[in-house]
């Protein structure tokens, strides 16, 4: 039986190495005239063009899709803000509508300054921070020297003793540098 199976085999062994010549053969029969490589390779380069051109236009409209997303964030981006600061604008119109009726004027004090910190809470929800400027040592990335001011106490020297104008972070970034006048 075993040797059945080694004749079956070696006799399966042998047609594969027949069709594995002929194959060689047949491929050399199929051997293309310089003038058909020629045509094939000019098909495969016509081919290669217009997948390039295809990838180039399809770069060209995500740039100019990309482009265009762009344009509309910048110029729709601060909507979100903008309707958020909506009711603080509906409640200075009620102030400004109601001045003229309030006699007193501490009444009126009280409700600007109800306003005015509804108006700030909103914006630090949206990430500003107001800096803390005075008596901390002068820093060029948070500060803006307007003023040196000559004759402080020594422990003074090179700090903040006065902010004209406020600085603001928005989410850690600088936005606005603080002007400040600055202990020589």
């Amino acid at each position: 039986m075993n040797e059945e199976l080694n004749e079956k085999a070696v006799g399966d062994n042998a047609e594969e190495q027949a069709a594995a010549e002929e194959q060689p053969a047949a491929e050399a029969a199929k051997e293309l005239t310089p003038e058909e490589k020629i045509a094939d390779l000019e098909k495969q380069i016509a081919e290669l063009k217009n997948q390039q051109l295809y990838k180039v236009a399809e770069f060209d409209n995500f740039r100019k899709r990309v482009m265009q997303e762009k344009a509309e964030l910048i110029k729709n981006g601060g909507t979100k803000v903008i309707t958020t600061l909506l009711p603080i604008i509906d409640d200075l119109e009620r102030a400004q509508q109601n001045m003229d009726k309030y006699e007193d004027v501490d009444a009126v004090k009280e409700g600007l300054n109800l306003i005015i910190d509804k108006f700030f809470k909103l914006l630090a929800q949206e990430g500003l921070k107001k800096m803390d400027v005075v008596g901390q040592p002068f820093d060029s990335d948070l500060h803006e020297a307007i003023a040196m001011v000559p004759g402080q106490p020594e422990e003074q020297k090179g700090k903040v003793i006065d902010c004209m104008t406020a600085g603001y972070t928005l989410n850690d970034k600088v936005i606005r540098y603080a002007k400040v006048a600055v202990a020589e």
